[in-house]
């Protein structure tokens, strides 16, 4: 251990251990073992880190570690698979998993304390062995990017092997993993993309990576493979921490939930409308919230498939150029999505823009940015010209799921009174007809 350990940091030192020994020792008259894993540069010199066997790191003071055993002198290097270690049941439920990358997918470049895509998902079925009780688990890693890096031409392609694992009546559940910023985009792409859905499509992320201190990484997982294998809706859905705290998986439509905190794990919020389920990862159940939506089926499902990329999403804001639409009248762009403020407004000047915009035959539909409630644009006048001007409001969808479902239809059609009937039609519970005061975050 000699060079390597001087390297380290002074708890590693005065410990006289190094990453991948296996370790035991008595932490608050608690019993621990776990793999000790590499300092980064922001570690503080009095803390080692530790991956439990639950799969969870923790970083735990020196001084407070009592009565160290070093288990295991030689372990394989950490993250690397080792086919034999996973044995799996082949009575139970067959699911596959979807890597596409993310935080979940990622580990610490331990130089710099940056964030890298590199974890593979059979690695990290193996970090989380709980799943093995639920699931029998196939794996494959499509992507490996963050997820600011996806594309509309990356959603095709997860639609199209997804719609095609559906296919095969063996699996019971589809995972996707993915990083949480644009999840929500993705989410909502495969929702339109896989039209009849026979099994549930679940998505699932973390807020920090897998191999560092309070990772949600673990109980996301376990949350998401429950879904799989348990839910009675076959919809596109994210599964993700459901309060601050590891209790409960909240399972929500992609269509209707939002990424609402940069680093919270509860980040995750259905807007104007109720998660579909909780999930207790301990004991391995599900709660329904919601009684309406897509239930499973022995029907095949139908690929509709392909997004226009030549669709953009602005938002409305004072003083906001009209150039702006000018540019993308320019450069053909088939379709916009203007987040208007509060019931869906934009400033009065722009309206004429807009006139031009969809007398060249592009598509301009008009959310709300305020997230909550659904665009009215007959209370004031500037809302009653736009919609003089041919606007088409989406009621209380999204932003973000607007603009995804107009890409999804202008592939589909050219005419814009076919585009208006596609975008106000209810096709995934993207709309919800009725908003309650209790749909309101506080």
């Amino acid at each position: 251990m000699g060079s390597l350990l001087n390297e380290l940091n002074k708890a590693y030192k005065i410990l006289g251990v190094e990453p991948g020994l296996y370790i035991r020792f008595r932490y608050k008259n608690e019993i621990l073992e776990g793999v000790v894993m590499p300092p980064y540069v922001f570690t503080d010199p009095d803390i080692i880190v530790v991956k439990l066997k639950n799969g969870y790191n923790i970083g735990v003071l020196y001084s407070e570690i009592k009565d160290l055993e070093i288990i295991e002198m030689k372990r394989p290097e950490v993250g690397s698979i080792s086919s034999e270690k996973i044995v799996q049941r082949k009575d139970l439920p067959k699911i596959i998993v979807v890597g596409t990358g993310g935080t979940i997918a990622s580990k610490i470049e331990y130089e710099t304390g940056a964030v890298k895509p590199s974890t593979s998902v059979d690695e990290l079925i193996e970090a989380i062995p709980e799943v093995l009780d639920i699931a029998y688990i196939e794996s494959e890693t499509l992507f490996s990017i963050l997820s600011e890096n996806m594309r509309p031409e990356y959603w095709e392609i997860i639609a199209e092997r997804i719609y095609n694992y559906m296919r095969d009546e063996a699996y019971k559940g589809v995972i996707v993993t993915h990083g949480t910023d644009t999840m929500s985009f993705t989410a909502s792409a495969i929702a339109f993309a896989i039209q009849r859905k026979n099994i549930p499509i679940v998505f699932v992320g973390s807020q920090r990576s897998s191999d560092r201190p309070s990772s949600d990484a673990a109980l996301n997982f376990i949350g998401a493979v429950i879904t799989a294998v348990k839910a009675p809706f076959a919809e596109s859905v994210i599964a993700m921490h459901h309060e601050t705290s590891d209790t409960k998986i909240a399972v929500s439509r992609g269509v209707k939930t939002r990424k609402m905190h940069t680093s919270r794990r509860d980040t995750f919020r259905s807007i104007n409308s109720r998660p579909l389920a909780l999930v207790d990862p301990f004991k391995k159940d599900m709660e329904l919230i919601e009684k309406e939506y897509i239930p499973r089926s022995k029907e095949e499902p139908i690929l509709m498939n392909g997004f226009d990329k030549k669709v953009a999403l602005i938002y409305s804001y004072p003083g906001i150029d009209p150039e702006i639409l000018e540019f993308l009248i320019e450069k053909k762009y088939r379709g916009i999505v203007i987040a208007g403020t509060g019931f869906g407004h934009v400033p009065e000047y722009m309206i004429p823009v807009i006139r031009k915009a969809i007398n060249n035959n592009i598509a301009v539909a008009v959310t709300s940015q305020t997230l909550y409630g659904r665009v009215n644009l007959s209370v004031y006048q500037t809302g009653r010209e736009m919609l003089r001007a041919g606007v088409i409001p989406c009621e209380d969808m999204l932003p973000e799921t607007a603009y995804v479902k107009l890409s999804w239809t202008l592939y589909r059609t050219d005419n814009i009174e076919s585009v208006r009937k596609i975008m106000s039609t209810n096709y995934v519970y993207e709309m919800n007809p009725r908003l309650t005061e209790d749909l309101f975050l506080r």
